[in-house]
């Protein structure tokens, strides 16, 4: 009878400790981050690439193999191309046929999720202040929310959060599953091309155990030939594991083409340029470099010559790309919450599981309440996108010509069967065939009339406010087919032929 007491007792316990565990701060923490994120995210599809996307995912699903050239376009139709980020496609695709724009909705902020709470995670495993690992994580956050939407970068930073926690713990225990670091760069090289940045991080981490001594603030702790052995052996197996893929060493070689090759696409897309100080997310970036700056100066803590190599890298890269001001969060909220920590500390004993309950209650709350519907998501897309302009594209015959706005060509060619773009937001293959170019062109009106012809352009499609529409709307070898409030469709005149 007493054993059956004890054990019942056992049980209560441990239910009890679950218990006050669920109520804890540190689950607030995570819980309010996460709310963070979905308040930041929850608004839009905000991102042109989604719907070629979603094209190339069906098309795998549909043929069971991946597109080798251009079939989307008329411009360079047939010319090589490949889908160096098939694999992310996938989920955003199997979520669409699930549930439509909602399942692309959740599953993006599902991954947005699951990024910042292994963000939280890792800063807190390496710093041991709840707190301090929250405030980093916030203002990771702020620089993350350029990429956020339903992005293939995305995938890229959780691979990257993995490479990092797998890194910190051989480096803090000396020992760690490294075998899973192969696997991880043969999915990430089908993913997305962000790998590159993931090995650049694999090296200055096996670098910075590579010298012995102290500067300052400074100080590096070296390998033992074991342990040198190992990451090599980890590096080498990496390298090679990213050759598994359809494309060969092409894949492999894609992030470099861009960075040599592709100029105008890294020159005019936005995200590819630099940190503007004069805009809020500037702003957020000079703060965020300003506090690691005092943070360095007035905590005791001591850098890791790889912490440092870290911070240089993703500070370089983000005040060089936009686009890697969330790779800058990343890199440096692990910094950013040992700086914090002796501000304050959690104490489990002062923890308030009334108030704790009240707060996570409100948090999912408004994450649960607030969560986008179909019908609000079909709004923001008819606020990005060309909607009203469909009906009309589908009495244009496939043979005919249509030059449309460059962030609409992927929405187009989703929505409209038989649709054959003029550009899309790929890029590259129209740059590569000087197609860009040409389109660049046209947007400062450099010889719109003898680019027009050279294509045989019948129809064009863009915004209402663009250069271009201006011209058009005076050039009496063109009429208005359609206007509407997101988009005007001109259409040449018959007998207007193709002349200058």
């Amino acid at each position: 009878m007493s054993t059956l007491i004890e054990h019942a007792a056992a049980r209560v316990e441990t239910r009890s400790s679950l218990a006050q565990r669920a109520l804890s701060f540190p689950v607030v923490v995570y819980t309010v981050v996460a709310a963070t994120v979905f308040a930041v995210a929850r608004t839009g599809l905000a991102d042109p690439d989604i719907w070629w996307h979603l094209r190339n995912a069906e098309y795998l699903f549909t043929h069971l193999g991946w597109p080798r050239a251009d079939m989307y376009s008329y411009t360079v139709c047939g010319q090589s191309w490949m889908n160096h980020e098939w694999l992310a496609e996938i989920p955003y695709y199997l979520a669409w046929r699930s549930f439509g724009l909602v399942g692309i909705k959740a599953l993006s902020l599902l991954v947005l999720e699951i990024i910042f709470g292994v963000l939280l995670y890792h800063c807190y495993r390496q710093n041991g202040n709840i707190k301090a690992a929250g405030i980093a994580c916030y203002l990771a956050i702020l620089l993350g929310s350029v990429s956020f939407g339903p992005r293939t970068l995305l995938f890229g930073y959780i691979y990257l959060l993995v490479l990092l926690m797998i890194l910190e713990t051989f480096r803090s225990q000396r020992r760690a599953r490294l075998w899973i670091l192969p696997c991880l760069f043969c999915a990430w090289v089908n993913t997305h091309g962000s790998w590159s940045l993931g090995l650049i991080a694999f090296g200055i981490f096996v670098a910075g155990g590579l010298a012995q001594g102290q500067w300052g603030m400074i100080e590096a702790t070296p390998w033992s030939p074991a342990q040198l052995r190992r990451l090599g052996v980890a590096m080498a197996a990496s390298i090679t594991a990213l050759f598994v893929n359809p494309y060969g060493y092409r894949l492999v070689l894609y992030p470099f083409d861009m960075a040599f090759r592709q100029k105008l696409n890294i020159a005019h897309v936005a995200e590819w340029s630099s940190v503007d100080f004069h805009d809020v997310r500037g702003k957020i970036a000079l703060i965020f470099i300003m506090a690691l700056l005092l943070g360095s100066l007035l905590s005791r803590r001591r850098w890791q010559l790889y912490e440092l190599g870290f911070a240089l890298f993703g500070i370089y890269m983000a005040f060089t790309y936009v686009r890697f001001l969330f790779l800058a969060g990343i890199l440096t909220a692990p910094l950013i919450a040992g700086f914090l920590c002796p501000l304050s500390t959690y104490r489990p004993e002062q923890d308030k599981p009334a108030l704790n309950a009240l707060l996570i209650a409100g948090a999912l709350a408004f994450m649960f309440l607030g969560f986008p519907t179909n019908k609000q998501l079909l709004q923001s897309v008819d606020r990005e996108y060309p909607v009203e302009v469909l009906p009309r594209l589908a009495s244009i015959q496939s043979s005919d010509r249509v030059l449309n706005y460059y962030l609409w060509g992927g929405y187009l060619g989703w929505k409209a069967p038989g649709f054959r773009d003029f550009i899309d937001s790929r890029v590259d293959v129209f740059e590569y065939a000087g197609i860009l170019k040409d389109y660049l062109d046209l947007l400062d009106l450099k010889d719109p009339g003898g680019i027009l012809d050279k294509y045989q352009v019948q129809f064009v499609l863009f915004p209402p406010d663009e250069p271009l529409s201006y011209v058009l709307r005076h050039d009496e070898r063109w009429k208005i087919a359609y206007s509407g409030k997101i988009s005007v469709l001109f259409e040449r005149k018959e007998g207007a032929g193709n002349q200058p």
